[in-house]
């Protein structure tokens, strides 16, 4: 994929962008009102859904300024929604900052996120009411609903996808992608157990996290048994598919690394939740 054509793709599905809702509904534990945005599929119901999780940017744009709603959404977050939902998906973006103080997300390059929104304590009981919400829409199929998310929400989708995640139903998400994780989590270490299939997507030349601790992980996972497929994209850094990142644009690695993402994620959830 070349500059142009990726930025085809993107204004392409501005074109045929989704109606957008927003939508309030409780993490799992209560403790948390979120804000999220609905992106709804043309086309008769029902549906299967997908719950899209942010990276430490948040969902909003660097130039929001002050303004964080459904018209300040950053460039990926809005063109993951316009994708599933022109592919016949409820696709649900939900806010996992704003509630907690923190509408603009946090920086690369400085210290972790505090506590209050830990990937792998707090995020994960929002993805749970995120299902919760999606499961008491009358257009949406309950059990055909998976997660997707990139960078601290790709942490957030491995730390959700265990029968030890905080909030877990007894049924949780048919099928979970996550792009561009950092795997040296706690909840990571030691014995792991999906408890339905995980597609990661590894870039070699990711510069926020380590990618060889992401891949041992992953063959370390797969090989004890858990239905973990990964790919990794060589050249490739963090937030290749990020259409506002120039080295995503300019970076045939990145670029590469987007085009492929889009194809296999189409056709993984379309096996995971449409079969």
């Amino acid at each position: 994929m070349n500059r142009t054509t990726f930025l085809v793709l993107f204004v392409t599905l501005l074109a045929n962008a989704a109606d957008i809702k927003t939508v309030h509904f409780p993490s799992e534990d209560h403790r948390a009102n979120l804000v999220a945005y609905l992106f709804e599929p043309k086309g008769p119901a029902p549906h299967a859904a997908i719950v899209l999780l942010h990276g430490r940017p948040g969902l909003y744009s660097s130039v929001a300024n002050g303004v964080y709603d459904a018209t300040t959404l950053s460039k990926r977050n809005q063109q993951w929604g316009d994708f599933w939902a022109e592919r016949g998906y409820y696709a649900l973006l939900v806010d996992s900052f704003s509630a907690r103080g923190f509408p603009a997300g946090f920086p690369p390059g400085r210290s972790d996120p505090p506590a209050v929104v830990s990937e792998q304590t707090v995020r994960p009981l929002d993805a749970y009411g995120a299902l919760r919400y999606l499961r008491a829409q009358p257009g949406v199929i309950a059990d055909r609903v998976g997660v997707q998310g990139w960078s601290n929400g790709a942490m957030t989708v491995l730390a959700t996808m265990t029968d030890q995640a905080p909030g877990k139903p007894a049924s949780g998400f048919r099928a979970a992608i996550a792009e561009y994780a950092g795997c040296n989590m706690d909840v990571l270490k030691g014995e792991y157990r999906a408890y339905a299939p995980i597609l990661m997507l590894i870039p070699t030349d990711d510069e926020q996290v380590n990618p060889l601790t992401c891949e041992n992980f992953a063959r370390r996972v797969k090989a004890a048994g858990s239905p973990l497929e990964f790919h990794i994209y060589p050249g490739a850094g963090h937030n290749y598919d990020d259409p506002e990142s120039k080295a995503a644009q300019l970076n045939p690695g990145n670029r590469r690394a987007a085009e492929d993402t889009f194809r296999r994620a189409e056709a993984f959830f379309a096996s995971q939740l449409k079969q």
